[in-house]
């Protein structure tokens, strides 16, 4: 029986985690469970799989947690330091499904641990690559990714060789605005941007797939992963979300992963690895889907992925910069503050205004993401009005 503990156990990524867990039950141990402020799901859910400890990282939930898990033995516990000490616990494995910065100390405590860690925190890697890649080697922890198209690219590696990639592709859907104008991009609205096409999320992660922000962070994501250069990391756009990557090795052969838009096929395989885990998704249909088709994503409309890409290549700061100011902005947007485009462009604005030494530990870490955070906030009237 593998004991685990799932980081973000209310969230779209921890409940499919633990839907899989569900139809295996005989299989897993739940360890630890957190949740942000969610006091009475967690505790639903705790009870539910018999959990050892729920943590909520809100302290003002703490009494809720605590009496919605009266009469269990599960113990209760609140704050960043739980979250942190819960993280440190004796597991075989660990989703680290929390969202933002607020993710990164259990995810490096659960990494030092030198056990399996599923990353499916995309802030965590963008923000703190170097930080967090050092800290896997110097601790022989296994990282395994979650987000589709870095768990395709995992799968089609498959233990091969690094210096026999010729290329990685990462796979974008697009967003729901691929075929828009720049005219008809400047007024979109919240509510037309969090309806995906393909895949079911929640509104900020929408908003970045919208702006292909997403595909831009997964980009340094894969950067960090996958060390065969940023030359060799590209973007291809997928309307149907069948394909999630390919490799491409240097006999010119490319191996692609295939599988239906559900986020439960790369928890699972990340769940079981090295084996597989029998679920209960849809197959994938070829045949009713038809056919498959790519284009080239465009980079002046979707300005984003050039700033993610210039982002990475520079390096130090910048890319926490750029996490943290699209973090403000999509923020801003999702409230009606500014327009769609001016994602964007307050982005752009931040990365250029700030320019900080690069980080050399969580602590500079934090505080470079609450700096770029204050720059956006000031930058914002100026996008909003054009100033």
């Amino acid at each position: 029986m593998r004991r685990i503990s799932i980081f973000g156990a209310t969230g779209s990524v921890g409940l499919s985690t633990l839907d899989l867990v569900r139809q295996h039950r005989s299989a897993f141990k739940i360890v630890a469970l957190t949740a942000n402020g969610n006091a009475e799901k967690l505790a639903e859910l705790a009870r539910e799989f018999d959990a050892e400890i729920a943590v909520v990282a809100q302290e003002n939930a703490y009494s809720t947690l605590r009496a919605a898990l009266a009469g269990t033995q599960i113990e209760a516990a609140a704050g960043a330091a739980a979250l942190v000490a819960a993280a440190k616990r004796n597991v075989d494995w660990t989703m680290a499904s929390i969202v933002g910065c607020a993710g990164l100390p259990p995810t490096m405590a659960a990494i030092e641990q030198g056990r399996t860690v599923a990353l499916a925190n995309k802030e965590a890697l963008v923000s703190a690559g170097d930080i967090m890649m050092a800290a896997v080697a110097r601790s022989g922890a296994t990282l395994l990714p979650v987000d589709s198209e870095h768990n395709a690219i995992f799968q089609c590696l498959n233990g091969a060789k690094i210096d026999q990639v010729r290329k990685i592709t990462l796979t974008a859907s697009g967003g729901p605005f691929r075929n828009f104008t720049l005219d008809q991009m400047g007024s979109v609205t919240p509510k037309q941007a969090v309806a995906h096409p393909n895949w079911d999320m929640g509104a900020k992660i929408s908003v970045d797939s919208a702006t292909m922000m997403n595909k831009g962070l997964e980009l340094i994501e894969a950067y960090h992963l996958f060390p065969v250069g940023l030359d060799r990391l590209d973007i291809l756009v997928h309307p149907q979300s069948v394909i999630h990557s390919m490799v491409e090795y240097r006999d010119c052969s490319t191996l692609a992963q295939l599988g239906s838009p559900d986020m439960r096929i790369p928890i699972a395989s990340a769940l079981a690895w090295p084996e597989r885990l029998a679920t209960n998704c849809l197959p994938l249909d070829l045949a009713s889907i038809g056919q498959l088709s790519f284009e080239k994503p465009d980079v002046i409309r979707f300005p984003s992925l050039r700033l993610a890409r210039s982002a990475i290549s520079e390096g130090g700061a910048k890319p926490a910069i750029l996490n943290a100011a699209n973090e403000v902005a999509v923020a801003a947007f999702l409230k009606g503050a500014i327009g769609f485009l001016d994602i964007a462009a307050l982005v752009e604005m931040t990365l250029n205004g700030y320019v900080p030494e690069s980080p050399l530990s969580l602590d500079d870490l934090f505080s470079i993401d609450a700096d770029a955070r204050r720059y956006a906030l000031e930058y914002m009237e100026k996008v909003a009005y054009g100033s």
